[in-house]
């Protein structure tokens, strides 16, 4: 294998590479939303700086259902979201996500810096209940459950549009062969390309269990807000740096010489 060809590998490994180049198209992606209120400092403590939790201390536990995404098959997503700013912007932080297929857990890491690990979630309807579970490590961590389609918004798709297109950011971390960081980056991105389907509303509720290796318990919800049932077609692109701990960091030493 020679230069060219290694450089023109998608992903490890080599010999049969996790997944393609991009960009990814997502069909009838289904999403299940809870929005809650929770507690300001837990809200602080998982939101790195420079970003700033909004003020509302709301955070969204979502269920995503995609059953048709290029290069990566077919499955599912559970996760924590938090509403946020940075410069001034409005913003999501994707704060924990946990699914149940290697390649978008590898392809999340790798190029986005999705905080994703290897978990079970399921996002079903049963009867007249959408229903949303997550286990992790054989134990439940995570149940929500919203009255079915109950409140239809598929008259103004507008809205469903605006919150996917929002901007959102994630923390990418990657060690250097010496256990150093080699990355340490915010990596924005904004979907696009995105086509609804279908968007309604609901009561809900939300039950977290507390567990060390799916911590979602950790931002406890104070009071349900609301939830959102939507489907929809859409792409992720690649993502950008906003903001380099790293160069942050090496800017910093002159000036911490200069003090001295």
């Amino acid at each position: 294998m020679d230069r060219r060809a290694i450089l023109n590998l998608p992903s490890m490994p080599a010999a049969s590479p996790s997944y393609p180049k991009g960009p990814y198209r997502f069909i009838n992606r289904e999403y299940f939303i809870i929005i809650y209120e929770s507690d300001p400092a837990a809200i602080r403590a998982a939101v790195p700086e420079p970003i700033e939790p909004a003020k509302e201390n709301l955070v969204y536990y979502e269920w995503i259902r995609m059953p048709d995404s290029s290069g990566f098959g077919d499955y599912t997503e559970s996760g924590v979201v938090i509403p946020c700013t940075f410069k001034g912007q409005a913003c999501n932080f994707v704060a924990q996500m946990y699914l149940d297929d290697e390649p978008p857990v590898s392809a999340g890491r790798e190029i986005w810096g999705f905080p994703k690990k290897y978990a079970h979630p399921k996002l079903e309807t049963h009867e007249d209940t959408l229903t949303g579970t997550l286990a992790y490590a054989g134990q439940q961590v995570a149940l929500g459950t919203m009255a079915y389609k109950h409140e239809v918004f598929a008259r103004d798709p507008s809205k469903t549009i605006a919150a996917l297109s929002k901007l959102q950011i994630n923390l990418k971390l990657i060690p250097d062969v010496d256990g150093t960081p080699a990355i340490a980056q915010l990596v924005a991105y904004n979907l696009i390309d995105i086509t609804v389907k279908g968007s309604w509303s609901g009561p809900a509720r939300l039950h977290l269990i507390p567990h060390v290796n799916a911590p979602a318990a950790d931002l406890p919800v104070r009071r349900i807000i609301g939830a959102r049932h939507f489907i929809a077609d859409l792409t992720l692109p690649y993502g950008r740096v906003v903001h380099d701990y790293l160069k942050e960091a090496g800017a910093a030493k002159p000036a911490e010489k200069r003090k001295r």
